[in-house]
């Protein structure tokens, strides 16, 4: 009973460590390389722990209609970069960079928005950050 115990224990540690350290991960994203999107429409913006999420319309070469996803840093980053929960909002129209997913699904990982006005706002400090740790 003892030795089945200690096995179990053992195996929950180890799967748990792994999950956190996953969380975190940028390997899904290319990273460094920005790619430019431009006339994207915001469906919503999700300001949510652990991290944002912006969901846009854009219109493709073909003229229909896409959604695509871009995962964000946390609500925490951002407002010290001056981002709030109103920042984005449905309809407004936008400019973005991302970092695309490997796999090719349209999405990635937001790094700027620019505004109409030209106003932009970027995700990343890129003095300060990391690949490997993008919070």
């Amino acid at each position: 009973m003892r030795r089945s115990t200690l096995v179990l224990g053992s195996a929950a540690l180890l799967f748990a460590g792994t999950a956190g350290t996953a969380h975190h991960s940028t390997a899904m994203f290319e990273w460094g390389k920005e790619v430019p999107m431009a006339n994207a429409t915001v469906e919503r913006w999700e300001w949510t722990n652990p991290h944002t999420f912006l969901y846009v319309k854009v219109t493709n070469a073909k003229g229909q209609t896409e959604q695509w996803a871009f995962e964000g840093m946390s609500p925490n980053h951002l407002s010290r970069a001056g981002w709030n929960a109103r920042t984005l909002k449905p309809g407004d129209k936008i400019s973005l960079t991302y970092y695309k997913l490997k796999d090719d699904r349209k999405g990635g990982f937001n790094v700027s928005v620019t505004f109409p006005d030209g106003r932009k706002m970027r995700q990343l400090d890129f003095s300060s950050i990391s690949p490997a740790s993008p919070n």
